[in-house]
């Protein structure tokens, strides 16, 4: 698509945890500088901790640190989010698959190379795509009937619908889950809290701080499982979660929206 909605985009692989990330990091960071990712951002989360059911019921809230790593192109529109037990690409200026999924697969690599991972245990794309209306549209014309919410008589702030599918995938897990959520507002348009994206630069035209009119398309396909580090087959899995992903794209929106956006 010339016009492609898709304004951010993330694949990611969980491996089996790193403890001495911090000690391989620097190496990492310099095999993906030298391939064009030369910014470097350590980042802290802090994030509350609340015992479980199964835990001593005086056990008080913990404050946990997380520490990531952002390894970026020099434009921000591209980059690496690097865990001690996963390693994310992401990208605001996305393009197709196929440059998309390998860069995943240069960051894996590139992690496997100095700490030896053992195995991945969770791979899984996920694509955000705003439902931006021409002048003259509605929001309605771009989604299937199933999607345009209850129709009643005050203004509506915001809607959310949400499917969750069991999928066949393939070659390395046989079983797939894809999420797909279909969020309606008239607000700027935002990312959700789960999923922003650190140390990049928005695209100027998905750029959009006035409020107005719109939806976005959030999707989610993952497998979990053990899987060996094996690039060709990871390939293919990931390749087989975006066909998933792809058709349930045509499922979601109709004939004009992707005239619209051809």
């Amino acid at each position: 698509m010339s016009n492609a909605p898709v304004y951010y985009a993330l694949a990611q692989a969980q491996f089996n945890p790193v403890a001495a990330m911090s000690k391989y990091v620097d190496q990492i960071q310099d095999r993906l500088r030298r391939e064009g990712y030369p910014l470097f951002e350590p980042q802290q989360v802090t994030h509350l901790v609340v015992p479980g059911p199964g835990q001593a019921q005086q056990a008080a809230p913990q404050i946990a640190h997380m520490v990531s790593w952002l390894i970026t192109r020099s434009d921000r529109t591209a980059g690496f989010i690097l865990a001690p037990s996963a390693i994310t690409y992401h990208t605001t200026q996305y393009d197709t698959h196929k440059g998309f999924i390998p860069e995943l697969l240069r960051g894996l690599a590139a992690v496997h190379e100095v700490a030896a991972l053992d195995h991945v245990s969770r791979l899984g794309l996920r694509y955000l795509d705003a439902v931006l209306p021409r002048a003259g549209e509605s929001v309605e014309q771009y989604l299937v009937g199933g999607l345009h919410g209850i129709e009643f008589n005050a203004t509506q702030r915001y809607s959310l619908t949400e499917s969750v599918f069991a999928t066949d995938t393939s070659p390395l897990v046989q079983t797939g889950t894809l999420v797909t959520r279909v969020h309606r507002m008239n607000e700027p348009l935002g990312f959700p809290p789960d999923m922003q994206p650190n140390g990049l630069m928005v695209n100027p035209k998905f750029d959009v701080k006035e409020p107005r009119a719109h939806a976005v398309i959030d999707t989610d396909h993952f497998v979990e499982g053990r899987m060996p580090i094996d690039l060709d087959n990871l390939d293919k899995q990931a390749l087989s979660l975006h066909a998933t992903i792809k058709s349930v794209f045509r499922a979601t929106t109709t004939d004009h929206a992707r005239d619209a956006w051809a």
